[in-house]
């Protein structure tokens, strides 16, 4: 399959991977395979320091944990990584024990002065190093909801961690390297959520080297065990990664699955079953912040896959839900399914006009046009009545509080003190503030749409668009009155949504709103000492109908995605927790034979 060679600067026409050769045991006849994508800006590379998805997924690209997910599994199962097999697990639920794969190796790096450059074996030490780093106040790693009261020793780490240099070679009882590869975590309490938590860019390996060589600017330099290496980054501009040669150098294998759905069969990807991976050469990035720019570029073959988007849908989806006929005669291949996210306005609950007014917020809940919204976005979401989506629900109900009522809005309007929306001290109306993460068109459309629900109540809602990683900075810093954001489950439990509304987890922590409500702290601490069962669902129950009621977000909506790719990029399969995947992602001339085929 050829592309066209034309589009952005530093775009390669090479050869593809002819992986059916591959398949016979044969040496494969190969020139360079380039992968091409698109992205937002990145916020930096340092694990312990992001949260946001783009970053997420080019740190995955170099960095690997204890486990990862099974690539193919519905439902999702958790698989070893770095790990040799999974933990075991004591009667009681608190200790888990892993034994690290030997022979595994950082990437060649300037950082390892002790060998000329040449990177070191892993150790159970690299795991410790990488939690105690998230939990070092000094870092201000947003990450640290993920361990906050659940490893022996590990808080009190922290606390001291706040004055003067971090000693890390300070012991914490639950992190045990009883030898060179083995890592010992014992839990306060038990916590069957740890192994998702594990697959996060939060517990990556890490090596001290690397942060003691470059310091503040380690955030530019990963040093991983993943399939990729940092090529090049131009900021704002282009990403470019490599294969890590030390996975060819060490011999290490590791091979595409065997085990899927019958689904899976059907699509083609069991049939590179066993071949070692990664496939792709190289993969290069670009930041398109232009939804059109974008639409352009993979509709000329210079991006391999593209979401799409609501100005494209109708051109690309016809009535029935299906693939248009002219782009499915291209071969392209569209994926729908429901996200496991939702997407809000966030208030900041230390702002003086919003933060101490419920009726206000709850207000807004009830002006906002639920209908008119799905509509905008053309069918593609589902509204939120809550925090949690639809596929994690944890009760028969999935009502909304404050369902569009815009007579019951202006009264909640009085109640807040702005009749009219007129503050009547001084006979202005309400204004409010509204962060964007981006100015495309899309977003500003959005932003109308929003402004337009909120006129109605007499609130005068003022946009400001900023790039990506300042959007994140006013946030992180408690400077935005209101923004717009989407949380997509880090896995597939509500408690990774209901985390976003825990007191001690405020920014620069993933309770970006800094809501705070002692009844339901308490209880989101009593549902992390309760097995899965019905009293677990029903105290998660109880914690969203509190979120729901104080209202300190606008619920917008949970997202269906749509994917469109082209025939050439094979084994792609969509997931909702997407990083490190790229490794199994094959880009052919031809389509792949089976064995049986052969």
């Amino acid at each position: 399959m050829k592309r066209n060679g034309r589009g952005l600067p530093g775009f390669s026409s090479g050869g593809l991977l002819f992986v059916c050769l591959a398949l016979v045991c044969l040496e494969p006849v190969r020139s360079e395979t380039v992968f091409h994508a698109e992205t937002k800006r990145i916020a930096g590379f340092d694990p312990a320091k992001i949260s946001d998805l783009p970053s997420i997924q080019a740190v995955s690209r170099m960095y690997e944990g204890l486990v990862q997910y099974a690539y193919l599994d519905r439902p999702y199962r958790v698989e070893p990584c770095l790990a040799e097999s999974m933990p075991s697990i004591s009667p009681d639920g608190m200790v888990y024990t892993f034994r690290i794969r030997r022979g595994i190796y950082f990437q060649d790096d300037p950082c390892f002065t002790n060998s000329a450059g040449k990177g070191r074996e892993l150790t159970a030490s690299d795991f410790v190093y990488a939690i105690k780093r998230v939990a070092d106040l000094k870092v201000a790693s947003p990450g640290y909801w993920v361990f906050r009261d659940r490893i022996v020793g590990l808080d009190e780490f922290r606390d001291r961690s706040g004055a003067g240099d971090t000693d890390y070679m300070a012991p914490v009882a639950g992190l045990e390297t009883p030898d060179r590869y083995t890592l010992r975590i014992h839990l306060k309490r038990p916590f069957p959520a740890l192994l998702w938590i594990l697959t996060m860019n939060y517990a990556y390996a890490i090596p001290r080297e690397a942060v003691e060589f470059y310091g503040d600017d380690f955030v530019s330099h990963p040093v991983g065990t993943g399939p990729y290496i940092l090529k090049s980054h131009i900021h704002n501009y282009r990403l470019e990664f490599a294969v890590n040669s030390k996975w060819k150098e060490t011999g290490r294998l590791d091979l595409y699955p065997g085990r899927g759905t019958p689904e899976d069969s059907l699509a083609g990807r069991l049939k590179c079953e066993g071949n070692p991976m990664p496939f792709i050469d190289r993969i290069v990035q670009y930041v398109v912040t232009d939804a059109s720019t974008q639409w352009l570029l993979f509709l000329s073959g210079q991006l391999e896959v593209t979401t799409l988007t609501r100005d494209n849908w109708d051109a690309v989806v016809t009535q029935d839900g299906k693939l248009s006929p002219r782009l499915a005669s291209r071969g392209i291949v569209m994926d729908a399914g429901p996200s496991i996210d939702t997407a809000y306005i966030g208030f900041n609950m230390e702002d003086p006009v919003l933060g101490n007014n419920r009726f206000l917020r709850q207000a807004m809940q009830a002006a906002f046009n639920r209908e008119r919204w799905v509509k905008f976005q053309n069918g593609r979401v589902v509204p939120a009545m809550g925090p949690i989506p639809p596929s994690l629900k944890v009760s028969e109900t999935n009502n909304s509080c404050f369902p569009f009522d815009l007579s019951r809005a202006r009264d909640l309007m009085t109640k807040a003190g702005y009749p009219g929306g007129r503050d009547p001290a001084t006979g202005r109306r309400l204004g409010l503030t509204l962060e964007l993460g981006s100015g495309d068109s899309e977003t500003r459309e959005m932003a109308e749409v929003l402004a337009s629900f909120m006129e109605q109540i007499g609130i005068v809602i003022t946009p400001s668009f900023n790039n990506w990683p300042s959007f994140l900075k006013k946030i992180d810093q408690r400077r935005a009155q209101m923004f717009y954001l989407s949380w997509m489950a880090d896995y597939p439990d509500p408690e990774n949504f209901l985390q976003l509304f825990y007191g001690p987890n405020g920014t620069p922590g993933a309770n970006r709103c800094n809501y705070r409500n002692a009844d339901f702290d308490r209880l989101y601490e009593a549902a992390a000492l309760l097995p899965d069962s019905p009293d677990k669902q029903a105290t998660y129950a109880r914690m969203e109908q509190i979120v729901k009621e104080d209202c300190p977000w606008l619920f917008l909506h949970h997202s269906m995605t749509v994917i469109l790719r082209h025939p050439w990029l094979v084994n792609y399969k969509p997931h909702d927790f997407p990083f490190g995947m790229g490794k199994y992602y094959t880009i052919i001339s031809e389509p792949v034979k089976s064995k049986a085929e052969r």
